[in-house]
């Protein structure tokens, strides 16, 4: 039964009307106020925070609590809030960053730890000076988002065993975990404490949570430079007497010192000497009184004569610098160091205050010597006698050869010219007999000595590749003089000699080196030869590609000669005079170049080729096209495809007959044999 389109028609609207009643009921989908993201997750206060979140409210009003302060506020962009903000003053622990839609109410909470921030500094200074016994230290305590309205425990470690101060001030943070204040040490801490003791103090803010150390010595610096006075400071019993030392290479310094009325010990009445050598030295204070004063650790701090950095660059005569220069300074004769400059030139030295004489050597040859006075940091230059040569390989036509090598004596080194045909050899040294051996490759060329090389900043020379002869001889495979073109070229330097043979005989004045040869036929090419020129050579060029002869014989399907055929010959596109195949199919072609030639072929009468093809052609042959769309036969080209149709339609017709011839002869009546 078929149903009518009417019936079709209102089916589909039932269906369609369903659909639209039930979207009509649906909820109306709109944006959830909710934080997308919020990072970090934690962090000290100060930490800028980036927050992403839905408002409820298309461009809407927006703001950002954290716990229950308003940090901000702003407008969506759409639906989207992306805002940074940075946490406020608080307290260690989670808390709440909750965005607000403003128009809604409806809200979004996310949870940021505050993590607390510990710093202790003090105001000792930077070495190499330094606190000394008696002094006081300057605490500065911060604390930041830590524990609310908590007392915090501050103690000093002093360098002897079981000896911990505590501070006597309260270290109270508010109620958002902040406390910022200083203290003083020894005067605002308990339990005997003194900066007494020579050596490392620690400081500890409940022990775990920040320390700082500090050091107390007995000089007011850890280094001293000649000539600077020593300031030693110590504390003992009012009028107590102790022997001071201070000790060192060549140094035995030795006094007795009583402590003023306040115990305090300060001597100044010794200077670094003149000749101090660099290095370390010792304070050794020692009690000498009845009842001495015993420290635990005790008395005894090394200082250091540490010398000042002298930089000295060694340079040629040309101001290029220098590597490998071996610096040795004296004072008074006497050697006080060796430095040897890098591949920059440069020489870190420590020298102290005083006039030094120095020697610079190079390859074991005294190159240059230069006195200094040293009174505090230095960088200087050292030009040492050091002479830079440029050799320039040209030939005789002043053309400069590139990647010829010069072999240097006494350097022992092999160098190649550039491609500007330099080479520059840097930091010679001078007054000695240099011997450069040139050559191209591998075979020398020119030896040139130079005999006490001159003191100056450059030396120049140059070297004449001398050239050579190059007789061709140009022959055909016969053995026929040419008259071709010649364009001889060097390997590697890119020189180019060209010349036209005159009975096949040429003659080119080439420069020292090797060379490829080749010939050419207006711009087709015959040949091409190698030769190495290091003397005068005669070369015979064999063109085997001139002259050949190309015979091309053309086929049928069953290799019976087409006569008549045009056929046409073509060399790197220029077409050679085309040729008509002979009776026995054969196209003669003489004095052909030979190569890559391209073979066409037309029957007679026609303007498409029925062959078309390439051959490579390196020697005189014959070249066989066969044509399997055409069969001579009686003399006349028939196409193979009409010859089978024909045959086929005969051998049908043959076969119609045989069938009637059959079935007459077998429906014959048969004659009676009585």
């Amino acid at each position: 039964m078929t149903k009518s389109p009417f019936k079709t028609l209102s089916l589909l609207l039932i269906i369609l009307t369903s659909f639209l009643l039930t979207f009509s009921f649906l909820p109306e989908v709109r944006a959830e106020t909710k934080i997308l993201s919020i990072t970090p997750l934690f962090g000290e206060v100060g930490t800028t925070i980036q927050l992403t979140a839905n408002v409820s409210t298309q461009n809407g009003q927006y703001k950002l609590m954290f716990d229950e302060d308003e940090l901000l506020s702003g407008d969506a962009t759409g639906n989207d809030v992306t805002v940074s903000f940075s946490v406020p003053h608080t307290f260690e622990g989670n808390h709440t960053v909750m965005i607000v839609d403003t128009a809604t109410g409806e809200n979004s909470t996310a949870t940021f730890a505050v993590i607390a921030s510990y710093s202790l500094k003090t105001d000792v200074p930077e070495p190499p000076a330094q606190r000394q016994e008696g002094d006081s230290v300057k605490i500065f305590i911060n604390i930041t988002g830590g524990k609310p309205s908590y007392t915090y425990n501050l103690t000093v470690e002093t360098p002897s065993e079981n000896l911990t101060c505590e501070a006597l001030p309260s270290i109270n943070t508010n109620d958002v975990g902040d406390f910022y204040d200083n203290l003083t040490y020894p005067d605002d801490f308990s339990g005997g404490a003194n900066t007494n003791l020579n050596g490392t103090y620690k400081i500890l803010l409940n022990t775990t949570l920040a320390t700082q150390p500090f050091s107390i010595g007995l000089t007011n610096c850890t280094e001293y430079h000649r000539f600077q006075t020593v300031d030693i400071k110590a504390i003992y019993k009012p009028e107590e007497n102790v022997t001071l030392t201070i000790s060192g290479e060549e140094v035995d310094h030795s006094e007795n010192v009583t402590a003023n009325s306040e115990g305090i010990i300060h001597y100044t009445n010794w200077t670094v000497p003149s000749n101090a050598s660099m290095g370390t030295y010792m304070v050794n204070i020692t009690s000498i009184s009845a009842d001495p004063t015993t420290k635990t650790p005790p008395d005894v701090q090394d200082f250091i004569v540490p010398g000042f950095d002298v930089n000295i660059t060694t340079r040629n005569l040309a101001g290029e610098p220098v590597g490998n220069v071996a610096l040795e300074a004296f004072e008074n004769g006497k050697s006080v160091t060796k430095e040897t400059s890098d591949l920059q030139g440069l020489a870190a030295m420590k020298l102290e205050t005083g006039n030094f004489s120095c020697i610079a050597t190079f390859e074991e040859h005294e190159v240059g010597n230069f006195s200094i006075e040293i009174d505090g940091e230095r960088a200087l230059y050292l030009d040492c006698n050091l002479t830079s040569m440029k050799v320039l390989v040209i030939d005789k036509d002043n053309n400069h050869i590139p990647f010829a090598d010069v072999y240097v004596i006494p350097k022992n080194q092999t160098f190649s010219t550039n491609t500007d045909g330099t080479v520059v050899l840097h930091s010679l040294l001078s007054n000695l007999t240099y011997v450069l051996n040139a050559s191209r490759y591998d075979t020398p060329f020119n030896t040139t000595t130079i005999q006490q090389l001159p003191l100056k900043d450059w030396y120049n020379i140059t070297i004449v590749c001398p050239a050579l002869a190059l007789q061709l001889d140009v022959t055909d495979i016969q053995g026929q003089p040419l008259d071709v073109t010649v364009r001889v070229q060097d390997l590697t330097c890119g020189l180019v000699y060209h010349e036209n043979t005159s009975n096949g005989k040429a003659v080119l004045n080439c420069t020292f080196g090797s060379y490829i040869i080749r010939t050419y036929v207006g711009e087709i090419l015959l040949n091409e030869t190698s030769v190495g020129l290091f003397q005068e050579e005669n070369v015979r060029v064999v063109c085997k590609l001139y002259g050949l002869t190309i015979s091309v014989r053309v086929v049928d399907y069953f290799g019976q000669p087409i006569s008549n055929a045009n056929v046409e010959l073509q060399r790197e596109g220029l077409s050679i005079s085309p040729k008509r195949t002979e009776s026995n199919g054969v196209a003669k072609f003489l004095n052909i170049i030979g190569g890559n030639l391209s073979v066409t072929v037309y029957m007679s009468g026609q303007t498409q080729p029925c062959v078309a093809a390439t051959y490579s052609v390196e020697e005189t042959k014959s070249i066989d096209v066969r044509i399997g769309k055409y069969i001579v036969l009686a003399g006349f080209l028939v196409e193979t495809s009409q010859l089978t149709t024909a045959i086929i339609i005969v051998a049908a017709l043959i076969l119609v007959v045989l069938i009637e011839v059959y079935a007459r002869r077998r429906h014959e009546p048969q004659k009676d044999s009585n």
